[in-house]
């Protein structure tokens, strides 16, 4: 059996974090803007300790595991 856990919260993750898809955190006019497909340099370095932050969480101290496969 293989342990999916990790790729699945990381690719959900990796999707629901870049910056300018759903929300960039900070925006260019404001601090949170939704859907503006536009990024900078700040809010890629915010969005990606977001990120890091929140799969250490998951993957380390939750431990979450998808087993799949016989």
């Amino acid at each position: 059996m293989s342990d999916w856990g990790p790729v699945f919260v990381a690719v959900v993750l990796f999707v629901l974090l870049s910056p300018g898809l759903l929300i960039q955190v900070p925006g260019r006019n404001r601090f949170i803007e939704f859907g503006n497909l536009q990024t900078s340099g700040v809010s890629i370095f915010v969005h990606s300790i977001l990120y890091l932050a929140l799969i250490a969480i998951f993957l380390l101290a939750i431990g979450i595991h998808v087993y799949l496969g016989s």
